[in-house]
């Protein structure tokens, strides 16, 4: 894509390219998370991050980087870059003369009169990043030395210098493998080409420091093994592979395999193409068992409630495979049956199972075989609200849902400073009930139609959707603002504009008439609407915060109280669509062609999760979103719809 293109002017400016990140992740849970020029800015950073069973599944980081130096007759060019304190060193930034990522990551150094590219491809199928070096310039030979620096933990954490540490290696054929800590895997680092030698040296290199953590007011500081380094004699034209993965490579096949893989790689020409390519990403299969994962670099794989969110936009819009969003499906009510069925701190998420087949069913299911295969789940998990059934929630007499849990956010506003909830909005929830509403309107119809139509499902939930249905629109309706409120508890109606309120409106079987749809909607555009996402607090609340910048208590003050998110846009356009027909095809062209402005922006390539709710609206958060992704595919699919 030709914007994913940057300048020497930009490349060299640490301020501009250390916030511009590149991010690749593969199909087995492995990622690679760096910044364009090499220098890791977070704790997330690093070459290559794997997921590992033996430790629950969670992602741990193996190689943090890998310096390249050029030894030309006996002086040494160190292209590598690392934060120390306030002081970056080495400083290969300044090499840097040119990076694309059109379709692998690579980056062009100039030094003198050699000019020296780096790809980074990530394997998709196993846990493996490969690097390639070419010497496309040089009037004399040039000796390569390749520095792996090792960390060997969890990606949340970070590591120091310690007398634990395996730092030996045992050779292998190109280079030597690694096992830092006892239980962990292998890791073996081999380099193509005859004349390669790995000489070991172990050295920690201590108070690597990560300026996003410092910024943010978090550890930032950690030791790196580098257990020696890697030498090869190169000369113009010559090509090198460097492996880290978890299995032996054959060296003399690297080359080989990385021209493979790279000619395998789509070259993506439109956003559209970006999205698509980015659903496949989200879409990991771990030991045969495929899941949704939430986001990268630190967003968790298998979520209950951003699975179901996500699915149809990624599985269904994105790739068009019914097969693939029933077998995601299936695992997620596998593996979650304690939130959906007991308890969880996720309490609508539950609910959105009815939102997910009702997408499944426009996408064109057989509603009698999803009825047939899910019908049972669906039921079960309205039957779990009743009373005495969870903790946390409870139906009530009037048909609605009340949720309440001491110091405990109930919804997906859920930041927490100091053990509190910056947004508890204990009560009655306008999400949660208009879900509510929706789940029991769909399974009543299905119910009726493909089930048993007079059975005891039918004959006990009937009333209880007619109560909610009475009593929602009386529950939340504010005639002063126009609008409807966030929340209501024992004090009355909590009216603080969110956009919670939109549900209402977006779902199939909605609790309030609909001449309620276009006041609601002026008040969503007057206040919330942004040109990257729909904002999560009013610019007129007292406690909205714009920027989401600073310490960790000033971000979660802004996480829910200000910050823009693109996943609401696509209830927002889907409602816009049906109140206001056809003419709001402009506006949703305009809403979604800002993204594109942005994929050089945070991770390149990627949708973020977040953006600052005030103008310029910079990208924050995850800096590849799940939710983002799959609302804009669905904005795609609306327009065409609405043609």
């Amino acid at each position: 894509m030709a914007l994913l293109k940057f300048n020497k002017s930009e490349l060299v400016n640490l301020s501009y390219s250390l916030k511009r990140e590149i991010i690749a992740a593969n199909k087995v849970g492995a990622y690679c998370n760096t910044s364009i020029v090499a220098c890791n800015t977070r704790r997330y950073h690093g070459l290559l991050a794997v997921t590992l069973d033996r430790f629950g599944g969670d992602k741990y980081l193996l190689l943090s980087a890998l310096d390249e130096t050029l030894v030309v007759d006996g002086k040494q060019f160190n292209l590598g870059i690392h934060c120390y304190g306030d002081i970056h060193e080495p400083r290969g930034h300044k090499y840097v003369v040119d990076f694309s990522a059109d379709c692998v990551p690579q980056i062009t150094y100039k030094v003198g009169e050699i000019v020296f590219r780096k790809s980074l491809l990530l394997e998709p199928d196993h846990n493996q990043i490969l690097i390639r070096f070419e010497l496309l310039q040089a009037p004399s030979k040039v000796t390569l030395q390749l520095k792996p620096f090792l960390a060997f933990r969890n990606i949340h954490a970070l590591t120091s210098q310690n007398s634990e540490a395996d730092t030996s290696g045992r050779p292998v054929p190109g280079g030597a493998a690694f096992r830092m800590y006892r239980d962990f895997p292998d890791l073996y680092l081999q380099l193509s080409g005859s004349g390669t030698k790995f000489l070991p040296g172990p050295c920690w290199y201590n108070n690597v420091t990560y300026s996003d953590e410092y910024r943010r007011g978090f550890d930032c500081r950690e030791d790196l093994l580098v257990p020696g380094h890697f030498e090869r004699p190169m000369k113009e034209g010559d090509t090198a592979v460097f492996s880290a993965a978890l299995h032996e490579e054959t060296p003399a096949g690297l080359k080989a395999k990385f021209t493979r893989l790279e000619k395998a790689t789509p070259v993506v020409h439109d956003i559209r193409e970006q999205l698509r390519r980015w659903a496949d990403i989200f879409v990991c299969t771990h030991n045969g068992h495929k899941k949704i994962t939430a986001g990268f670099s630190w967003l968790y794989t298998g979520l209950l409630r951003e699975t179901l969110m996500a699915l149809p936009g990624l599985v269904l819009t994105g790739k068009g495979d019914a097969a693939e969003f029933e077998e995601i499906l299936d695992n997620l009510l596998s593996d979650e049956q304690e939130r959906l069925f007991r308890r969880t701190t996720q309490i609508e998420a539950p609910l959105r199972l009815a939102t997910a087949l009702q997408a499944y069913l426009d996408f064109g299911a057989d509603p009698a075989a999803v009825w047939k295969k899910y019908g049972d789940t669906l039921k079960k998990v309205i039957e779990s609200y009743a009373p005495d059934h969870r903790e946390e929630v409870a139906l009530q007499p009037n048909g609605l849902l009340w949720a309440q849990k001491e110091r405990t956010a109930l919804t997906w506003m859920n930041a927490y400073i100091e053990g509190w909830p910056v947004t508890e909005r204990a009560g009655y929830q306008v999400e949660t009930n208009a879900l509510w509403y929706n789940a029991l309107c769909f399974a009543l119809e299905m119910e009726a139609s493909w089930g048993k139509k007079t059975g005891k499902f039918v004959k006990t939930w009937t009333p209880v959707r007619d109560l909610a249905r009475a009593n929602y629109q009386p529950m939340f309706w504010n005639d002063e603002n126009g609008c409807l409120a966030d929340y209501v508890d024992n004090a009355g109606q909590h009216c603080e504009v969110r956009p919670n309120q939109l549900y209402a409106l977006w779902v199939k079987y909605s609790p309030i008439d609909e001449e309620l749809a276009p006041a609601i909607l002026r008040v969503i555009d007057a206040e919330l609407l942004t040109a990257r996402g729909i904002r999560t607090l009013s610019p007129r609340d007292n406690r909205y915060k714009g920027v989401y910048e600073g310490s960790q208590t000033e971000r979660d003050l802004a996480y829910h109280g200000g910050s823009a998110r693109p996943w609401l846009l696509a209830p927002y356009v889907d409602v816009c669509f049906r109140v206001k027909g056809p003419s709001f095809g402009k506006k949703a062209e305009w809403l979604v062609e800002g993204f594109f402005d942005d994929l050089n922006k945070h991770g390149v390539g990627a949708f973020s999760e977040l953006y600052d709710g005030d103008p310029p609206h910079e990208p924050h958060g995850a800096i590849s979103s799940a939710l983002s992704t799959a609302s804009l595919l669905e904005i795609y699919r609306l327009m065409e719809k609405n043609k």
